[in-house]
């Protein structure tokens, strides 16, 4: 029996310049101490290897103190075995960064550079398929059919990259065979490249990234726990969880008439767990500009109770009548201008864009005076 955490993209040293500053630090250093969350789960499992399938690191160039803090945090696990392979992010062509590992690793830290086979135990041999650039343009994986094993060895094959339309990327061919562990006879194929955890096939599974760093697989940082009973047989998948923050997408379907801060509420999460969540709302639908105008004041006003907390109003129409203006002034200016801005943004001999821009200009308006009243 042979058992081992499969892990990927770590991204170590991302910089999340797209967030807020004071985000910033924290979601680096989560994802520098979900090494050490890793090495609980296995401790806690019994087993004694991590396989990390590619992008341990965000870049080529990391800088040394992500490098070497790395190292010495899976040096500070002593008894573990750390299996890194080159990524797409971190290719074989950053010469100077694998050179560089190869010189700092710890004794625990094994560097699969070559797609040769790597004994794991007595009877189990690790097959990987180190990734030669960004873009290898090619399966990498197609060694493995050809690589003779002892009968009754297991065989474990480690890649980066996509399997058919999976890329993080998007636009990537498919650079590995989805039924690659079935042409290889491989007991199991530990793959990296894609943030979600995500099952192929019975021997083939992408681990997802540990510590979340998009809101595009809405799901929390997980590990996989596999454990090979014998050489043919099928292996036990169990997800472990090893994120700190909580990326999540929420729908908000919006009803004229309605009050869609009722919806809201009952979609939030409650307590401390929102200082660790980072939260964007997508709101559809139709609504009337006092719900609209509330329901930012509110978001506005429960957002330093989240790591981030963003509305997305895109697709959210905002449906204006005459009446809704009394809100804005009786008569004046301000009531003037409303009211230029209701007939422009329904008149269906103006663009779609010009109409849109009114709307916009009129719902900036309603949030203008609405914040003068409180």
């Amino acid at each position: 029996m042979v058992r081992f955490l499969h892990s990927a993209d770590l991204h170590l040293g991302k910089a999340f310049g797209s967030m807020p500053e004071e985000l910033r630090g924290r979601l680096r250093e989560a994802r520098h101490t979900v090494l050490d969350r890793l090495a609980a789960q296995a401790r806690t499992a019994g087993v004694e290897t991590i396989l990390l399938a590619g992008d341990v690191f965000d870049t080529e160039t990391p800088s040394p103190a992500v490098l070497r803090q790395a190292l010495a945090a899976m040096a500070g696990h002593d008894g573990l075995r750390w299996i890194l392979l080159p990524g797409n992010h971190d290719s074989l062509a950053a010469e100077a960064l694998w050179a560089g590992l190869a010189t700092a690793r710890p004794a625990n830290v094994v560097l699969v550079t070559e797609p040769t086979l790597l004994p794991l135990a007595d009877d189990a041999v690790l097959l990987p398929a180190p990734c030669t650039t960004r873009r290898p343009g090619r399966d990498l994986t197609e060694w493995m059919d050809a690589a003779a094993t002892p009968a009754g060895t297991i065989r474990i094959g480690l890649a980066h990259g996509a399997v058919q339309s999976f890329s993080e990327d998007g636009g990537a061919s498919d650079v590995v065979a989805p039924d690659r562990a079935i042409r290889a006879g491989l007991d199991y194929l530990a793959l990296g490249d894609w943030h979600g955890q995500m099952r192929i096939g019975p021997r083939s599974w992408y681990s997802g990234a540990p510590e979340p760093d998009r809101f595009k697989h809405d799901a929390s940082g997980r590990a996989l726990l596999v454990t090979i009973p014998a050489a043919g047989t099928e292996p036990a998948v169990e997800p472990v969880v090893t994120g700190v923050f909580d990326w999540r997408t929420l729908a908000l379907e919006c009803l004229a008439g309605d009050d869609p801060n009722a919806h809201l509420a009952a979609l939030l999460p409650a307590g401390p767990s929102r200082r660790q969540t980072l939260l964007r709302i997508v709101a559809t639908g139709r609504t009337r500009p006092p719900a609209r105008t509330q329901l930012e004041a509110d978001l506005q006003a429960i957002a330093p109770e989240f790591a981030l907390l963003q509305l997305e109003a895109q697709e959210l129409v905002t449906e204006c009548e005459s009446e809704d203006l009394d809100q804005i002034d009786r008569t004046g200016a301000l009531r003037g201008a409303a009211d230029m801005l209701l007939a422009e943004s329904r008149d269906d001999g103006r663009a779609s864009a010009e109409r849109e821009v009114a709307r916009e200009a009129l719902m900036r308006l309603f949030s203008y005076c609405a914040a003068a009243s409180r």
